[in-house]
């Protein structure tokens, strides 16, 4: 996070939800790509992807070593996805269960 804020709370969480607001109103993937691809730097877009990439060998249940060894994903960053599915807000879990229908 940024250190020297300008917005206030609110004006901060209105402008999260202006951003999440955008995302819902996309309509493919290709759209989605397109948007991210803008949002994001290279760097951020292959840090979102990697997390994402590793949520089904965690589920069912490989190693965090094997898990890296496979995808290149550091053990840091296995660890802090293993947390945000035991304890996180369940938004992995939403994505995976839409995903499935």
């Amino acid at each position: 996070m940024k250190q020297h804020r300008t917005l206030s709370t609110r004006q901060e969480k209105a402008a999260e939800n202006e951003l999440f607001a955008a995302i819902l109103s996309l309509e493919s993937i290709a759209e989605l790509r397109a948007f991210f691809e803008d949002l994001c730097t290279p760097a951020e877009l292959e840090a979102i992807t990697d997390r994402w990439s590793v949520v089904p060998a965690l589920l069912e249940g490989t190693p965090y070593r094997e898990i890296s060894h496979q995808t290149g994903v550091s053990v840091t960053t296995i660890g802090r996805v293993a947390r945000c599915l035991t304890h996180g807000a369940g938004g992995y879990q939403i994505a995976l269960k839409r995903q499935k229908q």
